[in-house]
């Protein structure tokens, strides 16, 4: 009977610290600061790409994977490489703006094309994108298909948003 009573009063001891809730403390916030992009070479600012960018703090936003064949208007794409990209890149802005964010706030991104000779174009449509010269670090992957025939490419990416 002593053990009952015992292991009754450890459970409502347990319980009542569990309801009143443990002496903690939070841990000190880090404040945000924006991104900093480390400095290309000359060949990585050529290709529109940043190799490192470093981000202390702030809100992450993980993309999937965004692909076009239509334009936003529902106008087909099929067979348009720059017409893909471009309605990728602003779907991506789009999204992003949902939470308050936009393609500024992009750190990284992966891309993945289904013909290497679309590469330079995709290079002067970031540099479109992102004409303040601040690019995301990016791989470029080609791929010999996608889920859906006609789709030529597809970008997920990474954005940080200061808090």
């Amino acid at each position: 009977m002593n053990r009952f009573l015992i292991g009754l009063l450890a459970i409502a001891g347990a319980g009542l610290w569990l309801l009143t809730g443990p002496n903690l403390h939070s841990a000190p916030q880090r404040t945000s600061s924006p991104p900093q992009y480390l400095e290309g070479d000359a060949y990585q600012k050529a290709r529109g790409f940043s190799p490192a960018v470093i981000t202390t703090g702030g809100r992450i936003i993980w993309l999937a994977g965004q692909t076009a064949t239509q334009d936003l208007n529902g106008k087909s794409l099929l067979g348009d490489f720059p017409g893909q990209a471009r309605t990728v890149f602003m779907l991506m802005d789009r999204t992003l703006k949902r939470d308050g964010a936009s393609l500024k706030n992009l750190v990284n991104m992966t891309v993945f094309i289904n013909d290497p000779r679309n590469g330079d174009q995709l290079v002067k449509l970031r540099q479109e994108f992102f004409p303040d010269g601040k690019f995301p670090a990016s791989t470029l992957i080609t791929v010999s298909n996608f889920a859906q025939l006609g789709m030529m490419i597809e970008i997920q990416g990474v954005a940080v948003v200061a808090e």
